[in-house]
C-alpha cells in the first residue's frame, strides 16, 4: 500500500482512489451528498468499484432530479453517509484521492465526515481537471463531457456517480500514459508536480529568433493569426479566443502532432486582433475558403446543414427534416450541422409532444395509428380538433424557442407514474430522453422566433469594442467587419425602408456564416443581447433602445497588421 508520505514510488504500484459525488446543489455548507461512486486503479487498470446512493435527510430538489433522474424514492431508504463513512475511508486511505474537479467533491466528502465527528483521511490528492489543463491545453473546455468526448470515451450514464467516476479513471489512465510516453515520467511525485508546473512552457529552435520575438509580442485578444514559411506563404490561418495562449500552444513540448509541423515548418506569425472571438471564428472560416492553406483541412468546404421544418401549409402541421429552407410560408429551426443532430431533435418532440407523424397522404384515410393507442397524437385525423392540436403545437413552439420546462415536468410526471407500476424499463426510456433534452444546445433555443423570419441584431460584448451583427432572412452582416464586405449599415437601411428583396435566398456562405454564428452566441449567451426589429418603427429607436445600456469603451488600436496586405502576397 501507498504510505502519504512515499510519494517518489514507481507510477504502477501506486493506487488512485477516484471518486464522484452526487450532490444536492453546488455549496458544500448547505447541501448533502446522494450518491458516491469510487473506482479505484491499481497497476493502470480499474481493479475495484464501490458504488452506493446516500439519505441526505432531506428532499432531493426538483432541478437536481432533472440533472441526475435521482429522485427521493431513490434515497428514502438508502444508508446516511454515516453509515458508510467507514467503507469510504478504506477505499481512500492509502490511495491518492483523485475526482475531475477534485476541490468540489473533496469539500462535501470534508463536511460529511466533519458530521460524523471523523476527519476526511489525509492522502496525496490529484485533480484530473487540473492534469487535463496540461496535457490537453487544445481543448477550449476541460469539462468532464469535453475530455471524454476528446479521448472518445463513452459515458453511458452522465450525472450518475459511479459511471461519472469509471470515466474519470479511464481518462486519468489515458493521461497517465500520454505522460509516460510524451515526458518519460516514472513516478507519483512527478505526476503530482505536474498538475501544478509550468509543463506547457514553450520551446523554439534557436535558428527562429524572429518567430519566438513574434510569439512574444503577442496580445492576450481574440483574433486570426497566420503562420507563414520561409517564402510568405500562408500554411495556416486559425483563431483564438487568446492569441498569446493560442499560438504559444504550437510551441509546447506536449502539443500534438500536426501542431509540432506547423510550428516546425513555421517562419514567421501575423495576427488580426477582432472584438470577439466569433469574429474571428467567422473570418477564419471565410480565410481558408479563400487562401486554402495546405495545413488547412477543416472548413475548405461549406459543411453539411439541416433544419427542421414546420409545414404550416397544412392545416394540421407536422414536423420533417430538410436541408435548406424557403420563404414559403413554412417555419424553419435549425440550424443543425448533422443529419443525426436534427433528428435528435425530432426524435425528442416525437416522444413528449402530440403531433401527428403521419405522412400527408396517411392523414387522408382518417384512420387512427399505433400513436393514438400509445396515446402520442392528438388524432387529428378522425377528432379534427383543430384547437386541441393548436395547443400542442404551441408548445412544440416554445420547446423550439428553448422553453423546455413544459416538456420537463411532463416527462418527469410520466417517468413517476411508470416507476409507480412497476414498468422500470418504461420509466428508463423516459429517463433517458430527459438527459437527452438537458444536454442538448440546440441553436433554435437562442431565438423566440422560426431562422427563416428571424430580423435580429446581436451586440456581442467585446474586451474593447462590441461586435454587431444583423441577421436578416438567413444573411449575417457583420458591423466594421474584419475582411471589409459586411455591408452591416446598408442592409439595416434596408431594412427599415422595406427595400428587402426576398427573392434572393442564402447562399451556402450565408448558411455557413448562420451555422457558425448560432452555435457560438447559443454557448455564449451570457455575452448577448437580442433586439428584434419588429419592435423598432426606425433604425433611430433602434439605436436609441442600444444606447440605453452601453457604457464607454475605450477603442483599441492595437493591429498588428492590415490582413489585405496580407492576402495581396500570396
Amino acid at each position: 500500500m501507498t504510505n502519504y508520505f512515499q510519494s517518489d514510488i514507481p507510477l504502477n504500484q501506486a493506487e488512485f482512489c477516484v471518486l464522484d459525488t452526487e450532490t444536492t446543489g453546488l455549496a458544500a455548507g448547505r447541501n448533502n451528498i446522494i450518491e458516491i461512486g469510487i473506482v479505484v486503479v491499481k497497476n493502470l487498470k480499474i481493479s475495484e468499484k464501490y458504488h452506493s446512493m446516500i439519505n441526505p435527510g432531506r428532499h432531493i430538489p426538483a432541478n437536481i432530479t432533472m440533472i441526475t433522474g435521482i429522485t427521493y424514492d431513490d434515497i428514502k431508504d438508502a444508508p446516511f453517509f454515516e453509515d458508510i463513512a467507514n467503507d469510504i475511508t478504506e477505499f481512500i486511505n492509502d490511495k491518492v484521492l483523485t475526482a475531475h474537479n477534485l476541490s468540489f467533491d473533496k469539500s462535501f466528502l470534508r463536511k460529511e465526515f466533519l458530521s460524523t465527528e471523523n476527519m476526511l483521511p489525509k492522502v496525496h490528492e490529484l485533480c484530473t481537471v487540473k492534469l487535463a489543463k496540461k496535457v490537453f491545453p487544445e481543448l477550449s473546455s476541460k469539462s468532464l463531457g469535453s475530455v471524454c468526448r476528446h479521448l472518445r470515451i463513452k459515458n453511458s450514464e452522465a450525472h450518475r456517480a459511479l459511471s461519472d467516476a469509471e470515466v474519470t479513471a479511464k481518462i486519468l489512465i489515458k493521461m497517465i500514459k500520454k505522460l509516460q510516453k510524451e515526458k518519460g515520467i516514472t513516478n507519483l511525485q512527478e505526476l503530482l508536480d505536474i498538475q501544478q508546473s509550468t509543463y506547457t512552457q514553450a520551446i523554439f529552435s534557436s535558428k527562429k529568433k524572429k518567430l519566438q520575438e513574434d510569439v512574444n509580442s503577442l496580445p492576450n485578444a481574440p483574433g486570426i493569426y497566420y503562420f507563414l514559411n520561409s517564402k510568405n506563404d500562408i500554411i495556416y490561418v486559425g483563431k483564438a479566443r487568446s492569441l498569446q495562449k493560442r499560438v504559444k500552444s504550437y510551441f509546447v513540448s506536449n502539443s500534438q502532432r500536426k501542431a509540432k509541423k506547423i510550428a516546425k515548418q513555421a517562419k514567421r506569425v501575423k495576427v488580426e486582433i477582432t472584438n470577439t472571438e466569433l469574429t474571428a471564428l467567422l473570418a477564419e472560416a471565410e480565410l481558408i475558403k479563400l487562401i486554402s492553406p495546405k495545413h488547412n483541412r477543416q472548413l475548405k468546404r461549406y459543411g453539411n446543414k439541416y433544419f427542421l421544418r414546420i409545414n404550416k401549409t397544412h392545416k394540421f402541421p407536422n414536423l420533417e427534416i430538410t436541408n435548406h429552407f424557403d420563404f414559403d410560408g413554412n417555419d424553419y429551426f435549425g440550424l443543425f450541422i448533422s443529419r443525426d443532430k436534427a433528428k435528435t431533435i425530432l426524435e425528442i418532440i416525437d416522444k413528449t409532444f402530440e403531433l401527428r407523424e403521419c405522412t400527408n397522404r396517411e392523414f387522408l384515410k382518417s384512420k387512427a395509428c399505433f400513436l393514438a393507442e400509445i396515446e402520442r397524437c392528438t388524432v387529428p385525423c378522425t377528432n379534427k380538433n383543430l384547437d386541441l392540436y393548436k395547443g400542442e403545437l404551441k408548445k412544440v413552439y416554445d420547446f423550439l424557442y428553448g422553453k423546455n420546462s413544459h416538456a420537463l415536468d411532463r416527462l418527469l410526471k410520466k417517468m413517476k407514474l411508470y416507476s409507480s407500476q412497476l414498468k422500470y424499463e418504461k420509466a428508463a426510456e423516459v429517463k433517458a430522453l430527459i438527459d437527452l433534452i438537458l444536454a442538448q444546445t440546440h441553436k433554435s433555443s437562442l431565438l423566440s422566433e422560426p431562422v427563416n423570419s428571424a430580423n435580429v441584431l446581436f451586440e456581442i460584448k467585446g474586451e474593447f469594442n462590441n461586435d454587431y451583427f444583423l441577421m436578416l432572412n438567413g444573411k449575417i452582416h457583420i458591423k466594421n467587419y474584419v475582411l471589409g464586405n459586411g455591408n452591416f449599415d446598408e442592409a439595416l437601411e434596408d431594412y427599415f425602408t422595406s427595400t428587402i428583396n426576398l427573392k434572393y435566398l442564402p447562399t451556402d456562405e450565408d448558411l455557413e456564416k448562420m451555422k457558425i454564428a448560432l452555435n457560438w452566441l447559443i454557448k455564449n449567451r451570457n455575452k448577448v443581447r437580442i433586439f428584434y426589429l419588429k419592435n423598432y418603427s426606425t433604425k433611430e429607436e433602434l439605436f436609441s433602445e442600444l444606447s440605453k445600456f452601453n457604457s464607454s469603451r475605450v477603442h483599441s488600436e492595437n493591429k498588428i497588421f492590415e490582413i489585405q496586405e496580407l492576402l495581396q502576397t500570396n
